[in-house]
């Protein structure tokens, strides 16, 4: 245990526990819960320390870092990957990778696990094999009065509905252990950069690739700005294909008749794949991400808007030009096949994902880039919702997407109304926490209390 702030040790919001806790297995985590609920500590659990929201720290109480808590093992017969808590993706790629097997997992790699899966997750291989959570088979929880418990469909099911959206709320994940697929052969990845003037086109290919739903493809729109070209935010998509070259060229046709600047192609294994948007994501900047849902087909007043006001901010505030609006095209078949109250997470539907990075060094620009995000989010949120009602009145509306929020949690949900959260999965989750947390010492997700 270390009661004051180590040099080096991960702190996303800098707030000075007066205690950390690197726990080398779920005993350890068990004997800090009982310290934490001895002495009246608040407490906070990082993993990946990836969480823009201050959740993997406390001000004043305890950490519990999970990073000593890392091995990874693969079940090369079953097909599954067995991962500490405290393991980032880099550590499930790359052992995957040895035996030709892959599970989702994010789009970042130096992202923790356990935050990730807990709250959902979507990754490259999310068209293909739905959400992270989609691919939980178990789950080890030290739980609030100490005790270390699996769950999963055959033991705790209460407990494992419950850690598949909304697992931050109910324990510290020590284990968990994912389903694993085949993935022998490379993926192919590109990163392209379009003129302004092509936004247009560009919008409609996204609206036509989520009809298509190709299963082994993933389509990623980004502002951010790009060394080389100039100071202003460049349109850069991200493109991905589980297959090889002449494929992947083929599907993406359409899009590279626009003639693009290539910035990256190449066809590379998954867990590289899993690393390329890496940069944009590095510890070590102030940082604040918001999300929300967006409509389909998303308008192209919509994304017009979303450019010009983030331009426009960027160009305000010279500080934040590492930030990103990111648009997030997510075939979703496959995440549509698990009805909503299946599991915790209550953000299945036929829609896609926005998500604004915001990044900046100064601290005067805290409140005023959080600011701005939050606006800009709530506008996207408020279209997608009336257009839902729209939907929904019409009849033209299918029960998943009918009964989802439209929020995903990994996108800031800290501190957010839970029924805002878990929209019909809410009552059942405050019964669960009465049972399984009544003091709500895992208070850093949604509230349930």
């Amino acid at each position: 245990m270390i009661t004051t702030l180590s040099v080096g040790l991960k702190q996303p919001k800098k707030q000075l526990q007066s205690f950390i806790v690197l726990p080398a297995c779920a005993k350890d985590v068990s004997k800090a819960i009982s310290f934490c609920n001895k002495h009246s500590l608040d407490l906070a659990v990082c993993g990946g320390g990836h969480a823009t929201s201050g959740s993997s720290s406390s001000d004043g109480g305890a950490c519990i870092d999970l990073s000593r808590i890392n091995q990874v093992t693969v079940d090369a017969e079953a097909k599954t990957i067995t991962a500490g808590g405290g393991a980032l993706w880099r550590d499930v790629d790359s052992e995957a990778e040895k035996y030709g097997l892959a599970t989702v997992g994010g789009t970042v790699n130096h992202t923790g696990i356990g935050g990730l899966t807990l709250g959902g997750g979507y990754g490259y291989l999310t068209p293909a094999h739905g959400l992270v959570i989609d691919n939980l088979l178990a789950v080890e929880y030290v739980l609030a009065d100490g005790q270390i418990v699996t769950a999963s469909d055959n033991e705790n099911q209460d407990l494992f509905w419950a850690a598949r959206g909304a697992g931050t709320c109910f324990g510290v994940a020590t284990s968990f252990v994912y389903r694993a697929h085949e993935q022998k052969d490379p993926v192919w990845a590109a990163m392209v950069r379009f003129e302004d003037h092509q936004l247009p086109a560009v919008v409609e290919y996204g609206n036509r690739y989520l009809e298509i739903g190709e299963e082994k493809s993933l389509l990623l729109v980004a502002f951010t700005k790009v060394p080389g070209f100039g100071d202003a935010p460049s349109l850069i998509a991200v493109l991905f294909y589980n297959g090889l070259e002449d494929a992947a060229r083929s599907f993406y046709d359409a899009l590279f008749k626009l003639n693009p600047a290539i910035l990256i192609m190449s066809e590379m294994p998954y867990s590289a794949m899993n690393s390329l948007i890496n940069e944009g994501l590095d510890h070590g900047l102030r940082r604040s991400m918001k999300g929300s849902a967006f409509a389909i087909p998303l308008e192209l007043a919509t994304v017009t808007k979303i450019h010009k006001d983030f331009t426009d901010f960027v160009f305000d505030h010279k500080d934040a030009d590492m930030s990103t609006a990111l648009i997030e095209f997510f075939p979703y078949a496959n995440i549509m096949k698990i009805p909503q109250t299946a599991t915790a997470f209550a953000n299945r539907g036929a829609y896609g994902n926005l998500l604004y990075i915001m990044t900046w060094t100064k601290p005067e620009l805290d409140d005023i880039c959080r600011g701005k995000a939050r606006l800009w989010t709530a506008e996207v949120q408020g279209e997608f919702q009336k257009t839902r009602s729209t939907l929904h009145s019409a009849g033209k509306i299918d029960a998943v997407t009918n009964e989802a929020v439209g929020e995903y949690m990994n996108y800031d949900g800290f501190g957010s109304d839970g029924d805002k959260m878990f929209g019909v999965n809410y009552p059942r989750l405050k019964e669960l926490k009465m049972r399984y947390d009544p003091k709500n010492l895992f208070n850093k997700g949604p509230k349930l209390m």
